[in-house]
């Protein structure tokens, strides 16, 4: 199978939830070339960070965009707002978001409300594995990490029980308002807006990583 960037992957099961050695977090934005590369990269840099283990433990973390610069590089103040966290910008193409994409998508993490409801309206039972980045970190602060498989079982298994429980408690846990859930665009702004979209994609992202890591944060 041809992966991001031409380059050979391996073949797993295509279906969420069906067991094997892989999870695959798809971040979905509008161009494809700032916000969801920087959640992309970050997530990878940050799961990488937490379990010492460069493969990420068997999460497999993509991106692609609702009108994606199929092929174009990301932002090259995106790729600023990685190297502050220290993340690895290189290698990166955009793509348009295909039906193939949330198919084989165990979790989607979308930008904005309106990002979500474009791929929940894509099918493929996609409503249950699908939220915004800011909707899906304030259920998984909700969540008791007990309750949660232990990182001895994998962190895929901690990772399907981690979207189970967030599904579970998306009518329970509502926005505040309509914008507590929106990362907004900063595509063609100065750099200093773009590094405050990294540092709000960075706090969202932190309580997402230890839930599916079990490990916080170094000090």
């Amino acid at each position: 199978m041809r992966g991001i960037g031409g380059k050979d992957e391996p073949v797993i099961p295509t279906q969420p939830g069906l067991p094997g050695g892989a999870f695959r977090i798809l971040h979905v934005s509008t161009g494809n070339v700032c916000r969801s590369p920087i959640t992309e990269r970050l997530t990878r840099h940050f799961v990488a960070d937490r379990l010492g283990d460069p493969a990420g433990g068997g999460l497999i973390v993509e991106s692609a965009g609702t009108w994606g610069h199929e092929g174009a590089p990301m932002e090259t103040n995106a790729e600023t707002v990685l190297a502050d966290f220290g993340a690895d910008a290189s290698g990166f193409t955009g793509r348009e978001l295909l039906d193939e994409h949330v198919i084989r998508a165990d979790l989607v993490l979308t930008a904005t409300r309106d990002h979500r409801a474009q791929v929940i309206s894509m099918g493929h039972s996609a409503g249950l594995r699908t939220f915004t980045l800011k909707e899906f970190t304030r259920l998984v602060k909700a969540i008791d990490p007990a309750t949660l498989p232990p990182l001895e079982e994998g962190v895929v298994e901690r990772a399907r029980a981690l979207v189970r429980a967030a599904a579970a408690l998306r009518g329970w846990l509502l926005a505040p308002n309509a914008e507590a859930d929106e990362v907004y665009d900063p595509y063609g702004a100065p750099l200093p807006f773009f590094r405050s979209i990294g540092d709000e994609i960075h706090e969202a992202l932190d309580p997402v990583v230890t839930a599916l890591t079990g490990v916080a944060a170094r000090a």
